[in-house]
């Protein structure tokens, strides 16, 4: 009963080294794929006649909530928005229970968007709500050209006066 053990493994290590010799390796490229260099254009980000860190009224500011974001490039060619996020950055005050002293604060409410303008809903809680010394920061931008390739435009401050 001995001999039938090292013929039986002989056997099993012969059929490993038979199916690992049997399959066929991957052929290597000689050449690696061409990508070509894209520079992105030097993108501009605007609301109405509003561009880049701008101070505005609190009239105009409720007028321009409901015009579209653009974005646009040196050549005045428009740029699909694919998302952006738009910040709200708004000032109060607070009343201290115990003393009853008053002080500032500010408070943050933040939302990604994938349609401009921002939806009715936001458009009219600015519209009521903003105010001198609120914030609106759009950031997070980012666009698609025709050929489908993403990239970020600069960000838009606007400080309400």
């Amino acid at each position: 009963m001995k001999p039938v053990l090292p013929i039986f493994l002989s056997v099993i290590f012969s059929l490993t080294i038979t199916i690992t010799l049997a399959q066929k390796p991957k052929p290597v490229s000689a050449k690696p794929p061409i990508v070509q260099k894209f520079k992105p254009p030097k993108l501009y980000c605007s609301l109405g006649n509003h561009s880049d860190s701008t101070i505005i009224s609190v009239e105009e500011a409720t007028q321009i909530v409901k015009l579209p974001l653009k974005i646009t490039d040196d050549k005045k060619n428009i740029y699909t928005i694919s998302s952006y996020q738009l910040m709200y950055k708004r000032r109060g005050v607070t009343e201290d229970e115990q003393t009853g002293k008053v002080s500032p604060i500010t408070s943050k409410v933040a939302q990604l968007f994938r349609e401009t303008p921002v939806t009715t809903l936001w458009q009219n809680i600015l519209s009521e709500q903003l105010k001198s010394g609120d914030e609106l920061f759009f950031f997070d931008i980012i666009v698609k050209d025709t050929l489908g390739r993403l990239m970020f435009a600069p960000d838009l401050k606007i400080k309400i006066n």
